[in-house]
């Protein structure tokens, strides 16, 4: 699901960078007032578990691939603004360090998957958990993020040709429309939603058994 180098338009990137900074430099303040001496381990395992299974990509139709993110399950433990935080960094260290994702396109990896996956995951579990069992409504949250980031990233994409091309209609940078990305990414990632809702639900049900739940 991360998008590369040399994807993305620079009126895209650029823009998106500003954005990007200015949420996580927010989300800093939950960070410093939430980490502590007692929910930095649990945020650390989290964390790695997350970067691990975004390292683990299959390869579908269509020349893309898929992974789970591990996003929903920090985000209804942390909390959004620390799932963002956390996630970013670790989509930041992929991309320097083992090319799984571009520089350029790094705002658009971490509003996408980070952001607005985050968010997603805790308002869906937030509000399901009203009617819903926990575990059930772990499991939603966890479909939902991975799908939500899948959509966004596919309209960032498929509206490149439309934004950047050349006098003779030729794409500049990613050269194919919406009606190629929503299907080649949306689709497989709905599956793998499931994937990533199991992992959700039962990690979540675990933390909850083991009384691991930093706050409460």
């Amino acid at each position: 699901m991360h998008v590369p180098d040399g994807f993305i338009a620079p009126s895209v990137y650029i823009p998106a960078y500003i954005v990007d900074i200015g949420l996580l430099t927010y989300s800093l303040k939950s960070l410093k007032y939430k980490l502590n001496e007692d929910t930095l381990p649990l945020l650390s395992v989290l964390s790695a578990l997350s970067f691990i299974l975004m390292s683990i990509t299959f390869p579908v139709l269509g020349g893309t691939s898929v992974h789970i993110t591990g996003v929903a399950l920090l985000s209804i433990v942390f909390g959004y603004w620390i799932s963002f935080f956390s996630v970013s960094l670790i989509l930041f260290l992929q991309a320097v360090l083992f090319g799984e994702g571009g520089i350029t396109s790094f705002p658009i990896n971490s509003l996408a998957i980070a952001f607005f996956g985050s968010i997603a995951s805790a308002i869906t579990f937030k509000v399901l958990n009203r009617f819903l069992k926990e575990d059930i409504s772990a499991f939603f949250s966890g479909w939902l993020s991975i799908n939500i980031s899948a959509f966004l990233i596919a309209v960032v994409l498929g509206i490149q040709p439309i934004i950047a091309h050349d006098d003779n209609c030729n794409p500049l940078y990613f050269p194919f429309g919406l009606n190629i990305t929503l299907s080649a990414l949306v689709i497989p990632h709905i599956f793998a939603g499931f994937i990533e809702g199991f992992y959700t639900a039962i990690a979540y049900k675990i933390l909850k058994k083991k009384r691991l739940f930093p706050y409460g």
